[in-house]
């Protein structure tokens, strides 16, 4: 018998995976296809993903593979500067392709322990008070005390269990993929500048040696379980710019629309959602990847709290009341964004004076904090007149052993004390204490989480002794 079962092997599932793992949780993955993806999509991590592979430790796996961008113009794409003194060491996009990211995050996990089953789905389940029956699709029978559905867009984990997913279906489709294309550079650089001042939902992007990123508006909706054809891509693009640049030898193409959705409950008893199959949205911003990566993140330590009998009353119930307004925020915000890429007149005057706004330094810093989830501050209870770091993550502040995330590479909590009063005391084996005089913090104490928030911030012991009950469960616990 396994303790977590986890539907869907993309970088979701296997963050969540590695997580479980850290705490000796006994993971099975299951995936339904036998191998990795051929399709070589380049993605982006953003800020707050950066910040917890860097307390994983699995940063510098991923940059070798990766190239660095500036922290700027995600918003609707439009074109302004990142914004001065960003308040991470992680200032920067990466952009990487996915299946690097795929690869190098289940590595991680079966290094850690997890067992990964390729050519294997989740055909049913049934659950009872003392665990999840899961069947699989080629017949087998598979017990775990929960099951998590991260196997995306088309969760079949989310269907079976019944649970709304409101929302609005697709409007508009448009095309991506990666291509050689045989138009010279310039005429390509000219022909593009001209056309996306009317097509937001337009773009080539050189990676090199006659590659590019392309995406186009496709007139119709379309069946996007099915991949687009070359020639799909050589009429819409004729269709935007009068010409398809020579476009060949695609490396993959894809259909993506802007259906936009959010399940009503991320957890129904025993069984849980993650990722895309909680939630789906445009592509605008580059937030889906990120956002499900930091949903296994919260998540993560709060099922294996639950698995290894430490977790205080409600604390699983903290995964929704946390990341479903995370994930509500990036809704509204991919919504917005859609509106902005329209050609009629009212979206245009709207994205024209956005434009103007974004040159108010706190206005471009704000929705730039907000794509790349810097700006995500969890409900702790904070007072009015509290410090404002409360519920929010730690930055990668300098301490006396180094940087603060290399102390986080197990998933414990962390007491970082500038006081010398402290201690954990018989939480020891859930929170690590440091004791520093110098680590650079405008506060006495901090209490972070697992996953780098803020849970407290104080001075007094017995104040402390009451937040770490909350978060970590009772002193010596099993």
């Amino acid at each position: 018998m396994f303790d977590v079962i986890i539907a869907g092997c993309g970088p979701t599932g296997a963050m969540l995976a590695a997580e479980l793992r850290l705490h000796d949780v006994r993971v099975l993955v299951v995936e339904k296809e036998s191998g990795p993806s051929p399709a070589v999509r380049i993605v982006g991590l953003h800020i707050r993903s950066l910040e917890l592979m860097a307390m994983r430790g699995l940063l510098d796996r991923l940059l070798p593979h990766g190239r660095r961008r500036p922290a700027a113009g995600f918003f609707a794409a439009i074109p302004k500067p990142a914004p001065q003194g960003l308040d991470s060491a992680y200032a920067y996009l990466l952009g990487i392709p996915q299946p690097v990211v795929n690869r190098l995050l289940e590595e991680h996990a079966v290094a850690l322990g997890a067992q990964v089953r390729r050519g294997a789905a989740v055909a049913g389940f049934e659950q009872d008070d003392d665990g999840v029956t899961v069947e699989l699709s080629d017949g087998e029978r598979v017990r775990a005390g929960h099951l998590v559905g991260c196997d995306g867009a088309r969760s079949t984990v989310r269907k079976l269990l019944g649970v709304g997913f409101p929302g609005e279906p697709s409007r508009n489709d448009t095309l991506m993929g990666e291509m050689e294309v045989s138009a010279p550079p310039e005429e390509i650089a000219a022909t593009v500048a001209e056309v996306s001042r009317d097509v937001q939902r337009f773009w080539l992007r050189p990676f090199g040696e006659g590659v590019y990123s392309i995406v186009v508006p496709a007139a119709e909706v379309g069946d996007r379980a099915q991949p687009p054809t070359l020639e799909d891509f050589r009429r819409e693009l004729r269709a935007v710019a009068g010409t398809d640049f020579g476009v060949h030898s695609p490396r993959w193409l894809s259909r993506f629309g802007d259906a936009t959705r959010l399940v009503d409950r991320y957890r129904v008893g025993r069984v849980l959602l993650a990722g895309d199959a909680a939630h789906i949205h445009p592509p605008l911003g580059g937030q889906g990847l990120n956002l499900g990566v930091q949903d296994a993140v919260n998540l993560g330590w709060k099922l294996a709290a639950q698995v290894r009998g430490w977790a205080p009353d409600g604390l699983l119930d903290t995964y929704q009341a946390e990341r479903r307004p995370v994930a509500a925020d990036v809704l509204d915000n991919t919504r917005a964004q859609t509106e902005l890429s329209s050609a009629e007149p009212g979206a245009r005057a709207v994205r024209r004076l956005l434009t103007e706004l974004m040159d108010f330094e706190e206005v471009n810093r704000h929705l730039i904090e907000k794509i790349t989830a810097t700006a995500v501050r969890y409900d702790f209870g904070r007072r009015p007149d509290g410090p404002d770091l409360l519920g929010r993550r730690l930055p990668d502040i300098q301490v006396k052993q180094g940087n603060l995330y290399g102390l986080l590479r197990q998933g414990r909590g962390l007491l970082l004390d500038r006081t010398g009063r402290l201690t954990a005391g018989g939480w020891a084996d859930r929170v690590d204490l440091l004791t520093d005089p110098t680590a650079e913090l405008d506060v006495p104490a901090a209490l972070m989480r697992p996953d780098g928030h803020v849970a407290w911030i104080g001075d007094d012991q017995r104040d402390l002794d009451v937040h770490l009950s909350r978060w970590f469960g009772g002193p010596d616990a099993p």
